[in-house]
């Protein structure tokens, strides 16, 4: 199993939809797919959940009572997902809740299945509050304090049960735009990330920003907390090793001429290589830039109604006419880009620099 993060800290590049598309896709070409959702905001449990069973698994007092006798229409979907997530599925927050409340270690629960092959860790509004946890917390584990390094382990040891139980291949994690200790946890239990990015001034500027950051979450945790952590407790390695980035089309602008866009495309390259790769160039010879994924924003509202990605759109759906070829090229763009990822997850773990951290069965 290798895990990758999908990270910048700049919000509003397509970063959710990325990740949803691709754990469709990459189960699409026979692998087994984990989606775990550490963004507070929970916008990729929504794409993967109807209101229903998002309802039931946050157990909000309105949600419907199921188990009702209608069987058909929408109900036939949500009913059987909404009371298999009430009685054995939990989120991301019910599972760090004993840490936050000092009853205990994490909770483990099973993953949400969407389709044979793909699974969710579904996300939870309530997880903001593990913030302040994180955030004290990290500087006992310096010291090798075991209730703080089991507070800033609790993400990687729930994936690592969940991928586990559902025997998955590859676990894509999606984290919010940020750079505080919820997503330093997040990307510390990531092997790999891939950075999805705009060609604008503002992702450059953050993208010098983040690449010295993760070098800095990524020595402290492997010089400092990682030696002092108890044999008992799974740790991850750290390695947040960069595979790449996605140029994520923005839509035209009147006001945004070509030339601009392409005076901050040509420079990623180079910015990429000096931030992530802390290197004066490309040290492999080779480009970091997976794929340009082209903007579908057309395309999302009919996906979101039929509940499924947007490559998997059909004249039923409302895509008719041309539109249909525009879902053509949405399937054959993330084709490639998911043969590009698993590419470049294949050359990490024939490297084996990943998941060199301790693991306890």
């Amino acid at each position: 199993m290798i895990s990758m993060a999908l990270f910048n800290i700049k919000g509003r590049v397509g970063k959710t939809t990325l990740t949803y598309h691709l754990a469709h896709m990459l189960q699409r070409l026979g692998h087994r797919v984990l989606a775990v959702d550490l963004d507070p905001q929970a916008n990729l449990t929504s794409l993967f959940l109807d209101e229903d069973s998002l309802a039931a698994l946050w157990a909000e007092p309105e949600s419907p009572a199921w188990g009702g006798t209608d069987t058909s229409g929408a109900n036939a979907l949500t009913i059987p997902l909404a009371s298999r997530i009430q009685q054995d599925t939990g989120t991301v927050a019910t599972s760090v809740k004993p840490i936050m409340e000092e009853l205990g270690d994490v909770a483990f629960f099973e993953p949400s299945q969407v389709t044979d092959g793909l699974w969710l860790v579904p996300g939870d509004l309530e997880l903001s509050a593990f913030e302040d946890r994180l955030s004290a917390a990290w500087p006992s584990t310096f010291t090798g304090d075991p209730a703080a390094i089991r507070t800033t382990t609790a993400f990687y040891r729930i994936i690592n049960d969940a991928a586990r139980k559902v025997s998955a291949d590859i676990v894509l994690i999606d984290v919010g735009p940020n750079l505080g200790a919820i997503n330093r946890a997040a990307l510390l239990a990531a092997d790999t990330v891939l950075v999805p990015l705009a060609a604008d001034l503002f992702s450059l500027r953050e993208l010098r920003a983040l690449g010295p950051a993760l070098r800095g979450w990524r020595s402290t945790w492997q010089e400092t907390v990682l030696p002092k952590v108890p044999s008992a407790v799974p740790a991850p390695s750290g390695a947040m090793k960069p595979i790449g980035y996605v140029i994520m089309q923005p839509l035209p602008r009147l006001d945004r001429p070509v030339r601009g866009y392409r005076r901050w495309l040509e420079r990623i390259p180079q910015v990429f290589t000096e931030s992530m790769l802390a290197e004066p160039r490309d040290p492999d010879g080779r480009s970091y830039e997976l794929a340009t994924m082209r903007n579908y924003q057309s395309l999302m509202p009919l996906a979101r109604d039929a509940r499924k990605p947007m490559f998997d759109l059909k004249a039923a759906d409302g895509a008719l006419g041309s539109t249909q070829s525009y879902v053509q090229k949405c399937r054959a763009e993330f084709r490639l880009l998911a043969e590009s990822v698993l590419q470049r997850l294949n050359e990490v773990q024939r490297r084996g620099d990943h998941s060199d951290g301790r693991e306890v069965p």
